[in-house]
């Protein structure tokens, strides 16, 4: 088992969308993913279940990885959780 700590960054916090790319992610890799916040723990498959731990901008996360190719998959995850996601993109100026 590969465990491996991430911060989330995005301002509006792990909403449905940002939810939709990581639960995509763990849906891919053919391991067990497990997250875990202060307000508890689900199993990386489940967008409603990662919604429900509520993590805003700040929140601290441990993301545990059992199976193949753990630490790259580990990390992958975890670059997720610290993504600026902007749904849709803000033209400048």
């Amino acid at each position: 088992m590969q465990r491996v700590t991430a911060t989330v960054q995005n301002a509006q916090g792990i909403h449905c969308r940002p939810s939709t790319v990581i639960v995509k992610e763990a849906l891919a890799y053919d391991g067990k993913v497990t997250v875990t916040g202060e307000a508890g723990s689900c199993d990386l498959r489940s967008v409603l279940g990662l919604m429900t731990l509520g993590l805003k901008q700040g929140s601290p996360v441990e993301i545990a990885v059992t199976g193949p190719d753990e630490a790259a998959t580990a990390k992958k995850l975890a670059a997720l959780f610290e993504r600026n996601f902007d749904f849709p993109p803000r033209a400048e100026g």
